[in-house]
């Protein structure tokens, strides 16, 4: 099984510029506000306060970095669609994210966090198609899978149809529970075999 064996806070960044420059890949984790994204890294890192969870969506409003296993980043971006920031902030930090995608040649693959609790949210299809037509790579988690909308209401079932409405093909997907470690091994193997097929010129130094 792939491991983390160590995890840091590495910076934080209000302009994409400011982003660390030394090679190492990332991995993106993202989704609309609320999703649970906090409560997945730290669960995927096994630390419960490597990303600070809030009962308040929108908590994270700059680019955090986290440096995992000396060599690779895990890189937790503001959530979208909450509608209670004015529109100023909410323009930023859309035009923050768009900037980041189009122009960060280190990302290996977005995570792109899908509440398993409730229908399929146009935001998050919009997000999506969007992604796949700048050809950005990306992967689906599906959150909170642990909920008992979530084990009735086939809403993971319903996304997948309305992405197949225009997608030939489905990306990656994951099922995850912050609260009972579910997915954790799946996403750590996605990440350690993407991680072997990246050539040294874009891995970075040997450490």
């Amino acid at each position: 099984m792939a491991q983390i064996k160590t995890s840091t806070f590495a910076s934080s960044h209000a302009r994409v510029v400011q982003t660390p420059q030394d090679g190492r890949p990332e991995f993106a984790f993202i989704g609309r506000s609320n999703v649970g994204k906090s409560s997945l890294i730290n669960m995927l890192v096994g630390r419960k306060e490597m990303a600070h969870t809030s009962g308040k969506p929108g908590k994270t409003q700059l680019i955090n970095y986290f440096l995992i296993n000396h060599s690779w980043y895990l890189t937790d971006l503001p959530g979208y669609g909450y509608a209670v920031q004015s529109k100023k902030t909410r323009g930023k930090w859309e035009a923050r994210t768009e900037k980041y995608f189009l122009n960060r040649q280190t990302l290996v693959a977005a995570f792109v966090l899908i509440d398993s609790n409730v229908p399929p949210q146009a935001i998050d299809l919009e997000f999506v198609n969007w992604l796949g037509e700048h050809g950005v790579p990306f992967v689906l988690a599906f959150t909170k899978t642990d909920r008992k909308k979530s084990r009735q209401g086939g809403s993971v079932d319903a996304f997948k149809s309305e992405l197949l409405k225009s997608w030939e093909e489905l990306p990656p997907i994951f099922l995850t529970s912050a609260t009972r470690e579910t997915g954790r091994e799946e996403i750590l193997e996605f990440i350690e075999t993407t991680l072997l097929s990246l050539p040294w010129p874009f891995y970075g130094e040997p450490n």
